[in-house]
């Protein structure tokens, strides 16, 4: 059960009054691709955000680029143990988005068990235990936005393992709006991110193909989509899909 404490509302109300309107953010990957355009956008709207790394190296680069007060922290959602000293400083959260993500192509056929646990670990585990640590500082309008990805309906051979964590990430989702309540929970699915980098440059003119839209969602459109389910407070257990169409073909 989810239990905001006096000390929490106090310091919400006392901010709302003197005109602070300053939203804490964490953005756990967000060092590149469709994870660093999120922490650009949140933090250009005036937010104070938090942006991970695996490294605090990268993330200190990272937020040294970006600036506007962004700060990097080092955190492995693949090493959930760690997690809770990771975020230790972290006092208050108005807004957390996890769009970290590895890829990994493993078929049966040469099922590669070490890679499996590892992406089911930061999908699954490290998702969860980062909510978990986080779970007495989300202010009373806490939201949180996860992402899972199309390979759990639009499967590939080598996608066993990235479809069945992102079937998770519905579960997750699903679970955690009752139990965190009143914290709001969304996932966000993308599509084939036609600009991001690790699509920009493959022919995906099959893709293009059966998709309605007649083109591939862009990267601003997915920050879109995240910030819609962040600022929205109606919006709670909802799995989106954003692909221009594609599962409908």
């Amino acid at each position: 059960m989810f239990i905001v404490t006096e000390q929490q509302m106090g310091v919400e109300v006392a901010a709302r009054s003197q005109g602070n309107t300053t939203r804490t953010a964490v953005v756990l990957g967000g060092t590149s691709g469709i994870g660093k355009e999120i922490v650009k956008s949140l933090a250009a709207k005036g937010s104070s955000v938090y942006l991970s790394g695996r490294t605090t190296q990268t993330a200190h680069a990272v937020a040294a680029e970006i600036g506007l007060g962004t700060i990097g922290i080092a955190v492995d959602l693949c090493d959930p143990e760690s997690i809770a000293d990771s975020l230790a400083d972290i006092q208050s959260v108005n807004d957390l988005v996890i769009p970290a993500i590895e890829r990994d192509a493993n078929t049966i056929a040469d099922y590669d068990v070490a890679r499996a646990i590892r992406l089911v670990t930061l999908k699954l585990v490290g998702y969860a235990e980062a909510i978990h640590v986080l779970r007495t500082r989300f202010t009373a309008d806490a939201s949180i936005v996860l992402f899972g990805g199309l390979a759990l309906q639009r499967p590939y051979p080598g996608s066993t393992t990235v479809s069945t964590v992102n079937g998770g990430i519905v579960g997750l989702v699903n679970s955690l709006a009752s139990e965190l309540a009143p914290v709001r929970i969304n996932a966000i699915h993308p599509g084939i991110i036609g600009d991001s980098p690790f699509w920009e440059n493959k022919d995906n003119s099959h893709i293009i193909a059966r998709t309605p839209l007649g083109r591939l969602v862009t990267m601003n459109e997915i920050v879109d989509s995240v910030e819609f389910l962040l600022s929205n407070t109606g919006v709670n257990g909802v799995n989106l899909a954003i692909d221009g169409g594609w599962l409908l073909k």
